[in-house]
């Protein structure tokens, strides 16, 4: 399918692996600009070398910088002013018991998860609607539906993007613009892969696999993870002009974990 992507600026926040490089490489290989963004110099370079290899025609750009932080996301802002295409998916997550995660943890889980996909919209949507198109992505999480009980803090701000996607939405009603939240389930990440290696006890991946979707996340119908390549092609549609009429929406693709038909 040609999505009609061919010359759109796309950025895409925590972009040098995961769910983040997969839709990074997906874009590029629909023919859109991408500027991948990471902490480091190195793990950008990194991301940018993969993804060539996969589209040796990708027109791609850097940007290095933590964007969680207010005065590196004024720096991208200024270098960059124009964007056609915002995928907010720069987050983290710690498994914690909820009586051990403090003050300084909560605040550290909204600061990167929540304010800086708010400060990249806040800045990049004024632009959008004076073109009269645009698409903001928050990748959000089933987590922000299911509040994992080992991951409160971590929910909560996953719940948090779905009230921004759908208030910006609002803002952009009768425009070109379009706002909208994607809900990723499990999905085996190369986090994932290390936390697993950490928990498994010894246990093989699929070993591992099998147990976690019989206990911990039992309504799975797809009953494995998902790969960040099945998020990403979501993510591609909704970026581009074909997803026209998807707005305000909390898109699904979690496996089935959540048990809801709405």
């Amino acid at each position: 399918m040609n999505l009609q992507l061919i010359g759109k600026k796309a950025l895409i926040s925590g972009s040098t692996k995961g769910i983040g490089l997969a839709v990074a490489t997906l874009l590029a290989n629909e023919g859109a600009r991408v500027i991948v963004n990471g902490r480091s110099e190195e793990s950008v370079s990194s991301a940018l070398e993969r993804i060539r290899k996969e589209v040796p025609d990708a027109v791609l750009e850097g940007f290095c910088g933590d964007l969680a932080e207010a005065t590196t996301a004024g720096e991208l802002l200024q270098r960059i002013p124009i964007v056609d295409i915002l995928v907010n998916n720069l987050g983290i997550y710690r498994p914690k018991p909820f009586e051990e995660i403090q003050d300084d943890e909560w605040r550290q889980f909204f600061e990167v998860n929540v304010l800086s996909a708010v400060r990249l919209a806040r800045g990049y949507l004024p632009g959008m609607k004076e073109r009269n198109w645009g698409r903001i992505v928050f990748i959000s999480s089933e987590s922000g539906i299911q509040i994992p009980p080992e991951m409160v803090h971590y929910g909560m701000t996953k719940t948090a993007l779905l009230a921004v996607s759908r208030g910006i939405a609002e803002t952009c009603a009768g425009t070109g613009v379009t706002s909208n939240a994607i809900l990723p389930g499990p999905t085996r990440t190369a986090g994932v892969d290390v936390f697993v290696e950490k928990v498994s006890g010894g246990r093989t991946f699929d070993e591992f696999q099998q147990d976690f979707f019989s206990t911990v996340r039992p309504t799975s119908l797809l009953r494995r993870f998902a790969t960040p390549e099945e998020v990403a092609a979501l993510v591609a549609y909704v970026c581009s002009p074909l997803s026209s009429a998807t707005n305000g929406a909390a898109l699904r693709v979690d496996g089935g974990v959540v048990r809801s038909c709405f």
